[in-house]
């Protein structure tokens, strides 16, 4: 094999053209001619750094060999032969360098919250405001954790709780409890090892990882890291162009998924903004220089996402397609209201995954868990006849059985996750570990020793009885008499 050419930054800088894009990565010159509007971060970062080192930018979000399974070797053109040319050094850490270095000790850390605490002075700007970052006013983000508070429990004693079984079945697979990881985009932003982390975590707390479309990972990659054989499933976002789709597909058999959920609820990507965006209150007299460059500083740092390649025209057609194409259980993740959840059913999902994006879908739409008691209310054969995921909200091992009493097979955990990886992989797990045993001891407290004796029986759910939708026929918009 001959060696690679070497580019001199002159020549580099001469390719700077939608048709003609070279860009260094970490010492490697890179053709991207054609690839800007099919980066599902949006085509005008591509553009920033044609002729140039684009190093810095793709480390915070992508592994070093995430380019190669986009671009492929033939596009690869040499090697950056100019020491003033900054991309001869891979950068690991300076994308994920900490406002206060030292965490506290790990075993310190009781419970979800505490991990947010940490990861809110741990994380940098970019990385907090992206993950803690909500639709609009974040109601539906708000409401997804207030919700579960005014769901009580009905206990019952003396039932010989000394033993307990926090293990369930999935899709026909025995799980260790019934957590999973929510799929989510760009986890490298919180720490280098990304969904690498998650996935040996979740082996090791004995689960599936979920592994997501938009990983910083190539997907082989982070199968690679798992056990051989060991489960997993795989989220998708389906792209405009239909053949991404189906190579996508293709590559996800090939390395054995277990299941596809797709996700729907994002059609178009909505205005999302940072918690300090929203407080930030304007005076119309003066604003000082320091607030100028504070409010200049969050725009910066939490740019509005991109949505150039998922697909806004799916429909349930394609759904049925997925699943002939690939023959695997399908669930539909996104689903906000029962009618959604009979459909599902009806067309033959395996599954359906109840959730609001983590409230950066529609604000207010209907926190997750009010969503379950509609379909407990108004369709309960959908929780007879199929796997029910839930995600939003949930922080306590409480939560959790809420979830399960009121007819959820799993829960998926988003952002607590994610605050949790600013440890790594022993992050992740304590976090796992923190939810197992509240999980283990509100069941004993509760009366029960197995998931299988939860039922809705063992919640009083009356103060959201208000807010829980009834379906009925819509006869269209009453015509004006005017």
């Amino acid at each position: 094999m001959s060696r690679p050419a070497k580019v001199s930054s002159f020549e580099l800088g001469k390719h700077i053209n939608d048709n003609d894009a070279w860009m260094v990565l970490n010492g490697v010159v890179w053709d991207f001619s054609g690839f800007g509007s099919k980066h599902p971060g949006g085509e005008e970062v591509i553009k920033s750094h044609l002729g140039k080192d684009g190093s810095k930018v793709y480390n915070e979000i992508h592994s070093p060999g995430l380019v190669l399974r986009h671009l492929g070797e033939e596009k690869r053109i040499g090697d950056i032969e100019d020491a003033d040319v900054q991309g001869g050094t891979i950068i690991a850490s300076s994308p994920h360098d900490r406002q206060f270095v030292d965490l506290p000790k790990l075993h310190s850390v009781m419970n979800l919250l505490q991990f947010e605490h940490v990861a809110e002075r741990a994380l940098t700007d970019k990385a907090w405001n992206y993950i803690s970052g909500a639709t609009d006013d974040g109601i539906t983000d708000q409401t997804n954790r207030e919700y579960y508070r005014h769901i009580m429990f009905r206990p019952r004693v003396l039932k010989g709780v000394g033993r307990v079984d926090i293990s369930t079945s999935f899709l026909g697979h025995k799980l260790a409890c019934p957590i999973l990881n929510a799929p989510t985009s760009s986890v490298r932003l919180t720490h280098p090892s990304g969904e690498m982390a998650i996935a040996k975590a979740s082996q090791t707390c004995g689960v599936p990882p979920i592994i997501p479309s938009m990983s910083s990972f190539s997907v082989s990659e982070v199968v690679d890291a798992l056990k051989p054989g060991h489960p997993f499933f795989f989220q998708l976002y389906v792209h405009r162009d239909r053949a991404e789709t189906e190579q996508i597909l293709d590559e996800v058999c090939r390395l054995a998924a277990r299941a596809i959920i797709v996700t729907v609820d994002l059609p178009v990507i909505s205005k999302r903004e940072t918690v300090q965006r929203r407080r930030y209150e304007v005076d119309s007299d003066s604003v000082s220089r320091d607030q100028d460059i504070a409010d200049s500083r969050q725009r910066q740092s939490a740019p509005p996402p991109v949505n150039t390649v998922i697909d806004p025209d799916l429909n349930w057609n394609d759904i049925e397609w997925i699943m002939k194409r690939t023959g695997l259980p399908v669930l539909v993740k996104g689903i906000q209201r029962a009618e959604d959840a009979k459909r599902a059913l009806e067309i033959g999902c395996a599954g359906i995954y109840i959730s609001n994006h983590g409230g950066r879908a529609l604000d207010t739409a209907p926190p997750a868990i009010l969503v379950l008691l509609e379909i407990q209310r108004t369709c309960p054969e959908v929780l007879r006849r199929m796997e029910v995921v839930i995600d939003g909200g949930l922080r306590r091992g409480s939560d959790v059985l809420k979830a399960i009493c009121l007819g959820a097979s799993v829960v998926c955990i988003g952002r607590p996750f994610l605050y949790a990886l600013a440890y790594g992989e022993e992050g992740m797990v304590r976090a796992w570990q923190i939810l197992k045993e509240e999980l283990a001891i509100a069941m004993q407290l509760l009366g029960i020793t197995s998931l299988d004796q939860a039922h809705p029986g063992f919640v009083n759910t009356q103060t959201l009885d208000a807010f829980t939708s009834s379906p009925k026929p819509f006869g269209g918009r009453p015509t004006s008499k005017l």
